[in-house]
């Protein structure tokens, strides 16, 4: 079983379909990255600075694009054109984001590639992950992309168990995917094209394409006692 880039994401919606020429699995883009990143990358910024954020070298910011006082970019980066990178944003080592994405307040992003008009716009970690067209994380959402005992991610497939390679990779969302609010998706989580996942779920595996994910947690409502 393989999950090709095309089942998953449009790559007419990123500047660096490139990274996927070779892909069986779409996450082996994952690994091309920093040769990607050494090779093309062209450092300018052609945005807007509001006031002195924290840019180093080996990036790249696109025209129109809005990077706000507070935010900070370790390259290598290429972040295109108008994306609003507001104030607290971390974009650290490695990070590609496609055109008129945001990348918002404590949210953490490495190794990852981000396609057009993706939001992660309020305390979301993005690590070692792929994010399609239009893909949304709700507030707190996590992309967590590091098995506790650091051993080989798995993928849990509805034909087995199929090994990546990586030790580290969070998640794989295809185009217009909605996570909820603080959701986990633990390392491996596959999300087919227009699936939503409900606030607050913890998830491992694959989501087929145009699913809901349901969690549903119980609630009591009882006497509150008075002194």
């Amino acid at each position: 079983m393989t999950f090709p880039p095309t089942d998953f994401l449009d790559l007419n919606r990123s500047e660096h379909r490139m990274l996927f020429d070779q892909s069986v699995n779409a996450w082996d883009a994952l690994k091309q990255i920093p040769s990607y990143l050494q090779f093309r990358l062209k450092p300018a910024i052609l945005g807007r600075l509001v006031g002195k954020p924290f840019i180093s070298g080996a990036v790249f910011v696109g025209k129109g694009t809005v990077v706000e006082q507070g935010a900070m970019i370790k390259g290598p980066a290429w972040i295109g054109e108008g994306c609003e990178i507001r104030n607290g944003a971390y974009i650290r080592e490695n990070v590609i984001i496609g055109s008129g994405c945001v990348i918002g307040n404590s949210c953490e992003l490495k190794n990852c590639i981000v396609f057009d008009e993706a939001q992660i716009p309020h305390f979301n970690y993005v690590g070692d992950s792929i994010l399609g067209y239009k893909a949304h994380l709700g507030a707190g959402a996590i992309l967590s992309n590091v098995k506790l005992d650091h051993s080989e991610i798995i993928i849990s497939t509805s034909r087995g168990l199929l090994p990546t390679g990586l030790k580290k990779f969070g998640a794989l969302l295809g185009d217009r995917v909605e996570v909820g609010c603080n959701s986990v998706l633990n390392p491996g989580s596959i999300v087919g094209r227009d699936s939503i996942i409900y606030p607050g779920t913890i998830w491992r595996g694959v989501v087929p394409a145009h699913s809901v994910v349901k969690t549903q947690h119980a609630s009591e409502v009882i006497e509150r006692r008075r002194e």
